[in-house]
């Protein structure tokens, strides 16, 4: 949720263009700036190469997310270097990677360059809506296979236009992450270690997430018990939350729940501190922003107890396909590459990598955007962050992947890094090694 590894990391909220600012931007550089290569440019023969785009956000305000995505995409390109057999036949590979710089419009365009000039045969896109979304959309419209991760299912199927009950729409786009379900389980298994009134303020953004989210989450939590108090939806770059901050408070609220994107969420928590809300907090729990050590890290002693969920954790127990690294040596290899801390989006990355190549060698043909969008439609593999099977879905396009939870805690003195990230439950999948109990956030 980069050589990535030079990208800015989380802003604060005074130091971040507004999202008017950078949708402006991205808007006027327009695809001139997008610089997509050619068939012709990239000096390989379309015809014995296989062409895959990658799409994440790697500056803006869901930089964290594509923080570590130029360690991942190195590791993948060394594998695949010597080639990719499919059916018999050896094909040269090409990544191109590229850089939504947090902005919808760009995602778009990125795609449609990739598609149009570039001849992509794959495209593979992560982190949020605000990235996945218009990708997957532009692929629909052109015909051309595309598989995403790490954004909650729902706001992919939903919140492009799926109806509940009837046939799925889409037939080039495919996602595998959690979802409400996911959501719900690990809370519950969270919320349960630790004596509350059940009372959760949930400050959910008026935008793909967050109104997902308000529909299909918050139903679940109030029959697992807890009592929703809903401060409604509010624009993601708000920069004062006194309102949402006293209806809490005259709640008496002691879990919190929020789905904001990273800088707004370092805004309404400062302003929480200072109006006496975090006091009474018992439990955080945070989604879409407190996923990365350095958004933590800057919130100083506010990050530490800060609860979330791990779509993905150096202690998972799996490896890569593609690369065949382990969880563990994965996350060590970029903390002494990068010398930054491991992020949990490491292992998704990768995953996503590992999937889509598995699917391409599952196809017919990998260079037949419909053969690979067969293989993706039937895709059964274990990738880092776990299985992935699209045959067995809540819905088409869909495979659930699970989501554990995890707590910020003070590192130990001598520590390398200030934050310690420990798994506290595993509902969703019991491989996966319980390292802690949840401690309480005041």
């Amino acid at each position: 949720m980069n050589a990535s590894d030079n990208q800015i990391g989380e802003t604060t909220r005074e130091s971040m263009p507004s999202r008017r600012t950078v949708l402006g931007a991205g808007g006027a550089i327009g695809l001139a700036l997008l610089k997509p290569e050619s068939v012709f440019a990239q000096g390989a023969d379309g015809a014995n190469t296989i062409r895959v785009g990658f799409i994440s956000p790697r500056t803006g305000p869901l930089a964290s997310f594509g923080e570590t995505d130029g360690y991942v995409l190195d590791l993948a390109r060394k594998s695949l270097a010597a080639g990719l057999t499919v059916g018999g036949k050896k094909y040269a590979v090409e990544i191109l990677d590229r850089d939504t710089q947090s902005d919808p419009a760009r995602a778009s365009q990125l795609a449609k360059a990739l598609i149009d000039s570039s001849k992509i045969d794959l495209m593979l896109t992560t982190s949020a809506p605000e990235t996945v979304n218009p990708v997957a959309d532009a692929c629909e419209a052109a015909g051309v296979p595309c598989l995403a991760t790490i954004v909650p299912w729902e706001s992919f199927y939903f919140g492009r236009g799926a109806k509940p009950g009837e046939p799925s729409p889409f037939k080039w786009s495919y996602v595998f992450s959690f979802g409400v379900g996911e959501f719900a389980k690990c809370y519950a298994s969270q919320w349960s270690q630790l004596p509350t009134n059940k009372r959760v303020a949930a400050l959910y953004p008026n935008d793909a997430d967050g109104n997902a989210i308000r529909e299909h989450l918050a139903p679940e939590l109030e029959k697992a018990g807890f009592t929703v108090v809903d401060a409604g939806p509010y624009e993601d770059g708000t920069t004062d939350y006194s309102a949402q901050i006293s209806k809490f408070k005259a709640a008496k609220c002691d879990i919190f729940n929020t789905f904001p994107i990273p800088p707004d969420f370092a805004a309404f928590w400062r302003q929480a501190a200072q109006q006496g809300l975090t006091k009474a907090i018992k439990i955080a729990q945070t989604a879409k922003t407190g996923l990365f050590p350095s958004s933590v890290t800057a919130l100083g002693p506010l990050g530490y107890n800060l609860s979330s969920g791990a779509y993905w954790h150096k202690h998972f127990p799996y490896k890569s396909p593609l690369t065949g690294v382990t969880s563990l040596a994965l996350a060590e290899g970029y903390e002494k590459t990068a010398n930054k801390q491991w992020t949990q989006q490491l292992g998704a990355s990768m995953s996503l990598l590992d999937a889509g190549f598995e699917a391409l060698k599952a196809s017919s043909d990998p260079k037949s955007k419909a053969s690979v969008a067969k293989a993706l439609s039937v895709l059964k593999t274990t990738t880092m962050v776990g299985k992935v099977d699209f045959t067995s879905g809540p819905v088409a396009n869909v495979s659930t992947t699970p989501l554990i939870g995890t707590q910020w805690i003070k590192a130990a003195p001598g520590s390398k890094f200030k934050l310690d990230y420990v798994i506290t439950e595993n509902a969703c999948d019991r491989n996966v090694p319980v390292a802690a109990k949840l401690r309480p956030y005041a």
